[in-house]
């Protein structure tokens, strides 16, 4: 590997480059509020357009004069009408189309992408009637039907799409860029930067760039799905909006990404693989509690549905990590070999307790962005768990405090290290811990039964070492700073130093390892042998 690895403190404080958190891939679901159940479809048929009957007919002729209204409109514009195949990636297909348009300088739509999708649309079926008048009942269900693609060159947000499904009641989708909104708008302001492939990688003004990503909300996307959705031709007519019937929107995917620039790229891909490789416990849930800001429960009833893991996708050289909570998921990747990207995808706002309205999406991204930043915390305290010497000793011999005594916590003994890992563990529970919920956890690592009195003996001696602190009018306990650090050093050196060296002189340790320990060991050996110095008994 070129360069040294660096740590996490260091990137933060010595080696960042350019640091900067903004909304990336926003995708949207266009519905229209009043058409969701069947009663309300009859009253759009025959209150709204008149109909004396409300049969399913007239939705086979709105579709019908609305692909009649796209293949005019691509007509008069002279814009490519491309049908995708079964296995195209769309947006690499529409790329070239969006290329051209935005070298023109000039907004409008680059392309119509045809699919046959399926899609939730009403149903009409006959029912038993006493009149001779044809009755009917609707259904939503999943049929295939033609959806149009809109790929647009915008002012404001370059590369997006719409896309609006040809059957009743017409679902719509929306999609966005927000790192592209915010290149748009930092070329108006004149702010000079160099791209990554989707974000930033170096700029003249990073707090006004950071300044310009902040500002991107609902306001601004619900005025690009209004604008487009007044330009292309809509299955919904100007009486229709008017009567009350048109689409609102709410959050299908959104992604807030934090992306970390390297002052030196030779450095990232040592970095990047060192930190993901020492964080593959990411989906372990009690560390998606600390980083989704979630309680996870288990148990028979009322317990967290999802499956909570780490996952590991390598494509070619490259490595991402994801951590999921039940819909959505955070990830970490290397960057164009330049950059750590953070980003928490939310594909489900209300596994956050956040409405999916696109009103709702400034307290999502704030949501986001603090899940970003607690999964950077915990693996800088991971990291970061250096103890001064006076630290160790505080906490590794018997000390005076509060005019008590505080018994030691010692460096290998069996219960203070089953300890320090339960509390590596328990410090990602969003909620604290207490004396039941942390006696299970020091049991299965120590093997033997562990008591409450042993439990309530180790509180006392950790909060009289500074290491935890009781919140108040509860029984229930946080880690402080020096807990945090105490708890991954004495859990991280004794896994990944003191457990492979004890077994360095056997497999699985590599053959260079063993053979360098035996020449060490004939050397010692040959070394007392010829000082006549005798065996202990």
């Amino acid at each position: 590997m070129a360069g040294s690895v660096v740590t996490l403190h260091e990137v933060l404080e010595e080696h960042l480059g350019l640091s900067i958190e903004c909304l990336d891939r926003i995708y949207l679901n266009g519905y229209v509020p009043n058409l969701q159940v069947g009663g309300q479809v009859v009253t759009f048929l025959t209150r709204h357009l008149g109909k004396p009957i409300p049969s399913p007919a007239v939705f086979e002729q709105i579709g019908t004069r609305f692909r009649r209204q796209v293949a005019a409109f691509a007509k008069a514009g002279q814009i490519p009408v491309v049908r995708f195949g079964k296995d195209d990636r769309k947006v690499d297909v529409m790329r070239p189309y969006q290329q051209r348009l935005a070298a023109t300088g000039t907004a409008g739509v680059a392309a119509i992408g045809v699919a046959q999708e399926f899609a939730p649309v009403w149903t009409g079926y006959p029912r038993e009637s006493r009149s001779d008048v044809p009755q009917f009942t609707f259904a939503k269900v999943n049929r295939r039907v033609t959806c149009f693609y809109f790929y647009v060159w915008d002012t404001d947000f370059g590369p997006g799409f719409i896309k609006i499904c040809s059957y009743f009641p017409y679902p719509v989708k929306v999609w966005v860029n927000g790192h592209e909104w915010a290149k748009q708008q930092a070329r108006s302001a004149g702010i000079t930067f160099t791209e990554l492939s989707n974000g930033f990688a170096t700029c003249t003004d990073p707090q006004a760039l950071q300044a310009i990503c902040d500002q991107l909300g609902s306001r601004q996307i619900q005025a690009f799905a209004d604008r487009w959705l007044n330009t292309v031709p809509t299955p919904l007519t100007e009486v229709d909006e008017a009567g009350g019937y048109w689409w609102e929107f709410s959050m299908r995917q959104i992604e807030a990404s934090h992306t970390l620039v390297f002052d030196a790229p030779r450095h990232a891909r040592s970095f990047v693989e060192a930190l993901i490789s020492d964080n593959l416990d990411l989906g372990r849930p009690d560390t998606i509690e600390v980083i989704f800001g979630r309680q996870v429960r288990s148990g028979p009833t009322r317990s967290t549905p999802g499956v909570f893991k780490t996952k590991v996708v390598t494509r070619g050289v490259d490595v991402t990590v994801n951590a999921f909570y039940k819909h959505s998921r955070i990830k970490q990747y290397l960057k164009d070999g330049r950059a750590l990207r953070i980003e928490t995808v939310i594909n489900s706002p209300t596994d956050l307790r956040i409405g999916r309205r696109l009103h709702n999406l400034e307290e999502l991204h704030d949501t986001a962005r603090a899940i970003n930043h607690r999964l950077l915390e915990a693996e800088r305290v991971g990291q970061g768990c250096v103890l001064a010497s006076p630290a160790f000793e505080r906490v590794a011999r018997p000390t005076l405090q509060e005019g008590r005594r505080a018994p030691a916590l010692r460096f290998g003994d069996p219960r203070a290290m089953a300890l320090a890992g339960a509390l590596a563990i328990t410090v990602h529970t969003v909620t604290g811990f207490t004396n039941r919920s942390l006696r299970p956890l020091v049991a299965g690592l120590l093997g033997v039964p562990y008591s409450m009195n042993q439990a309530s003996y180790d509180l006392r001696r950790l909060r009289l070492k500074g290491l935890i602190r009781r919140l108040p009018n509860s029984n229930t306990y946080v880690l402080t700073p020096d807990g945090l650090r105490i708890a991954i050093f004495y859990t991280k050196i004794y896994q990944r130093v003191l457990v492979p060296l004890t077994a360095a002189d056997r497999p699985p340790a590599p053959p260079p390892l063993r053979q360098a320990l035996k020449i060490i060991d004939t050397a010692v050996t040959d070394y007392i042998t010829a000082a006549r110095i005798p065996l202990a008994a």
